[in-house]
């Protein structure tokens, strides 16, 4: 089993190496891609199963985006929805034999978070301008703009060591296991596994919908899960 922060090289083509991890990674993209493509290509408006379920997957993250961010939720599903369904299936990938999830890589996470990052400046400077994406950060005062701009890089970091960590170290326990005990005994670890896969595949889409939305709505996005509060009625006399 290789070292937990190596990346083994698939293939060179001259000075270029190109890692397993890579490999692995632009073959879930075309798996993904295939998949949407095959899966939307007969929608009816007399849903089958399939679809019934396609549907009732995109209203629930619909649901979950405007519990947080204000407005047309369909915005952010396409992000949202590929960052979910790409970490679930990278954290599954494990279960293919030979294969190591590329989400147990720190590059991997790291770009996951960057895009993440540079998706919360886009929509943020979109939503509110420059100048009120920037006066964002004063808030309560321009004392805390340095505080703050720690913070937006440091919760960041937080979902790559977070993502890093779960799954790498999922692998490693089940790698030693398989090593000493054989093939039936890590069977239990590997469906362990599953669910932490499933967990912070949620977690992570989650998280980066609130650093959005916060971003979006200048910090004042509410909970996931959470609808805003109801304006208050005047009582009348």
């Amino acid at each position: 089993m290789e070292a937990p922060l190596s990346a083994p090289v698939a293939f060179a083509a001259g000075t270029l190496h190109v890692t397993w991890p890579v490999v692995i990674t632009w073959g879930l993209m075309i798996l993904l891609g295939g998949g949407a493509m095959f899966v939307t290509r007969h929608l009816s408006t007399r849903p089958g199963r399939a679809q019934a379920v396609l549907e009732l997957l995109v209203e629930t993250l619909d649901s979950e985006i405007g519990a947080t961010i204000p407005g047309d939720p369909a915005r952010f599903r396409a992000l949202i929805g590929t960052l979910l369904l790409f970490v679930l299936c990278a954290n599954w990938s494990a279960l293919v034999p030979g294969v190591e999830p590329p989400t147990a890589h720190l590059e991997t996470d790291a770009a996951l978070a960057t895009l993440v990052f540079g998706a919360g400046i886009g929509w943020g400077i979109r939503a509110q301008g420059v100048s009120g994406w920037v006066a964002a950060f004063a808030k309560p005062s321009w004392v805390m703009l340095p505080f703050n701009l720690v913070e937006q890089v440091t919760r960041h970091f937080s979902l790559v060591v977070r993502l890093f960590g779960n799954v790498m170290s999922g692998v490693f326990v089940v790698g030693i296991v398989l090593s000493l005990a054989g093939l039936l005994v890590p069977i239990p670890l590997m469906a362990l596994d599953l669910l932490t896969g499933a967990v912070q595949a949620y977690i992570f889409a989650t998280l980066a919908l609130v650093f959005i939305g916060s971003a979006v709505t200048g910090g004042e996005a509410p909970a996931p899960g959470r609808q805003s509060d109801p304006p208050a009625q005047k009582e009348i006399p």
